[in-house]
This record gives structure tokens, sequence and C-alpha cells, in this order.
């Protein structure tokens, strides 16, 4: 088996009654999809009892680097996790008095004041229950209507014709395919509607979303090794394991299309315009260490090493059921009533070994974090995935059960 390498930890796993024996299994687990080539390596950190009992990395570090190694601190892209962030924010600006989880997103947001979206709420928004058209893949229509494509068309179109790109209204040009379902009808996954809410706190609160989530919940947890795009120095970026995105042939199709004839943007220009679009939808960066300090604060009802981020109250209502007979057809699930809170996920069924009121979150199927507030234990995982391999219950709700496991 490969070589485990072994991060800090506050003790034993036996002194908080943790089976080690169970994290061999866990070990074993990783080495066997690396060698299957669905991922590339893994990171991983368990917190039981408020302390940390585990800690490890095995595998590559590097999709470009066959010598590189998965390391213990090294920095990876948290995709859709940086969504529970958004969530607090969110909750925190609710507690604060700045909004409401029931005030329409019109009150906010020009287009969202017009048919069909003025039913749409802030809450319907981060129980992605706003009827907007879901991520791409979700559904298997054969033209899905794609907010991002939209966005890049627009952009396209106004640099193919002269134009000032800033100038574009990038809300209303990804929404404007309308609604797929009435709102409040049905549970579909958009990332899109997070990109919004990012808005809603720049709008709120007069500062750009990643620089409130940072400063609110990042910087005084000690979260360390936690960013957004941009704000990596040399020495992160060195220890930060890069994904390889890489722009959907949609996009250049689309690319090819409308610039048959006219300006082609450059490559800079063009990065600077999706900048300007909040990275609250998948963008921050971390380690399953400091995931492992935000479950603890989310464990702690909203305070964690007696840094007050948000109040107990907030958290009670972000970690409870929010919806009752919506239903998820998502990716082929057929489930009639959705499990869900504010930002994270609470279903329940065969698949897991959780307790019931466990919260927690994917990232792009390729990282993890679970909070089981029954059994006192958060734990948090990457597994980036080999070789443009991507979702994998293997490398997610397997690793739960074998993680779970070794409470006593």
């Amino acid at each position: 088996m490969r070589e485990v390498r072994l991060g800090s930890t506050d003790c034993r796993p036996e002194e908080t009654g943790y089976d080690s024996s169970r994290l061999e299994v866990l070990h074993k687990h990783f080495d066997k999809l690396i060698d299957e080539g669905v991922i590339n390596g893994a990171q991983y950190t368990i917190a039981h009892k408020g302390k940390i009992i585990a800690n490890g990395a095995i595998g590559g570090g590097s999709f470009t680097d066959d010598k590189a190694l998965m390391q213990t601190d090294m920095p990876f892209g948290l995709a859709s996790i940086t969504k529970t962030f958004v969530a607090v924010s969110i909750m925190k600006l609710v507690e604060d008095g700045v909004i409401r989880l029931e005030q329409r997103m019109g009150e906010f947001i020009d287009v969202f004041g017009k048919k069909p979206f003025d039913g749409i709420n802030i809450w319907h928004m981060l129980t992605h229950t706003s009827g907007l058209y879901p991520d791409g893949g979700c559904f298997p229509e054969v033209t899905p209507e794609d907010h991002w494509s939209n966005v890049y068309k627009d952009y396209l179109l106004t640099v193919k014709n002269g134009g000032n790109p800033d100038e574009i209204d990038w809300i209303a040009s990804g929404i404007k395919g309308g609604l797929r379902r009435p709102t409040g009808t049905e549970w579909a996954y958009c990332s899109f509607g997070y990109v919004i809410l990012g808005e809603l706190i720049r709008k709120v609160t007069g500062v750009s979303p990643e620089e409130y989530i940072i400063n609110n919940i990042v910087k005084p947890l000690g979260m360390e090794d936690t960013f957004f795009p941009g704000m990596l120095s040399d020495s992160d970026a060195v220890r930060f394991m890069k994904r390889m995105y890489v722009r959907g042939e949609r996009f250049q199709k689309l690319k090819d299309q409308v610039l048959a004839e006219g300006k082609m943007p450059e490559k800079d220009d063009e990065d600077k315009f999706f900048d300007r679009l909040p990275a609250t939808a998948g963008g921050m960066i971390s380690t399953t260490h400091d995931l492992s300090i935000y479950g603890r604060m989310l464990l702690g009802k909203g305070t964690f090493g007696g840094v007050r981020v948000i109040g107990r109250k907030a958290v009670e209502k972000m970690t409870s059921h929010q919806l009752f007979n919506i239903p998820d057809y998502c990716w082929g699930a057929n489930e009639p009533d959705r499990g869900y809170g504010i930002g994270f996920d609470m279903r329940k069924g065969l698949p897991w070994t959780y307790s019931d009121g466990t919260f927690m979150h994917e990232g792009s199927g390729s990282c993890s974090i679970d909070i089981d507030p029954v059994e006192d234990i958060v734990a948090a995982w990457f597994v980036p995935w080999k070789d443009g391999q991507s979702w994998n219950a293997r490398g997610l709700y397997n690793v739960q059960n074998i993680i779970w496991s070794g409470l006593k």
C-alpha cells in the first residue's frame, strides 16, 4: 500500500472512543481507488468530540507531475462546498437585521422584479427551489437552458460589435431563458443562483462577497489555508492542487458561431470579464484541516474556540429540514421529498450510515464535508479524480461509511 502522510492531531482516536483500526481500512480504500484510476490521491481530516483524531494524505498531489505527492496541508478547490459559506453569510446578514429570508430578490436586483421571476425570494435561492434552470447535466434535455452560455454569448456579441463588456447586465443575461418550473415546486440544483446570491451580498454590504466571507468567517476562525482565487500568495499557490478545468465543447462551438466574423476577444480580457462575477458558487480553496474548523464551528452552534461567527438560532435554522413534499429529479433521482436545509444537503437513506440530522455538502464529486451532531463528528475529505473521471459514489458515500464505522 502507498505511504500515508500524517498531519498533526489533537489526540489518539481511542481517546474519543474511536476505533483507529478503521483508519487502515480507509487508507486501503483510497489506495484501491488510486490503483483503479478513479482518483489521483486523497486528503482527509476527522474531528470527533471537538478534537482532531485523524489527518492524512495519500497518493498524488498534482495532475501534471507524477512525482508530486498529496500533502495534508495542500489547498484544494472546494467547488460547491463554497455554497455553504455563502449560506452562512446570508444567515449572518439575517441575524444582523440586514435582510430577511422571505424578502423578494426583486427588492435588491431589478430583473427579479419582473415576471416570471418576481415570486422568487432569498430562501428559494438558498434552497434551490427558485425554478431557475439547474446546472448542466441535471436533466436530459437535448438543449437545456444554460446560464453561463447565455452570459458568454452576450459577452461575445458585445465584443464582436465593439461594445463595452463591463456594461453587460450579466444576471439578466444569465436568466433570460426564464424559469424551468414554477417557483417553489421542485428542487433543482442551480449553481448560478448562488452566484446571484453573491451579488446580493455585495449590494447589501457594499463589499465583495469574497471579502465578506473571508472577513466574517474565515479570518475569525483562523482558517489560514482558505482563500478565493486571486488571494493566493506565491507560497500558497505552489501548494495549491489545481484542477484541470477545460472550457466545454459547447462554449467553443458558441465562440466559433458568434465570432465567425468580427473581433476575437483577448484571453486576458475574457478572464477579467468573468472575474467580475462572484466566485460564490464554487470558487473557494481550502484544506480538510481548515474545513474541520469550519465544521466544528457549526457543531458548536456558530462558535468555535471562543469565537462567535454566527448565532445558535441561525445555525439551527440552517440545519433543519426546509422542504416538505418538494420533489427532486436531478441526475436521475426520483425523490418525492428532498432533504435539504439552508445551503446544506440533509438527505438520508440507503447510501449513508450517518445519523438523522446530519448535514453535509459535496463539491463537484471530488470533496465532501459531513457533520453529524448526534455523534459529534466532522469529516472532510478530498478525492480529486483522475484523468477525466468525475462523480463516483465510492469516493464519497463509501468513504463516509468507512469513517463512521469507527464510532464505538
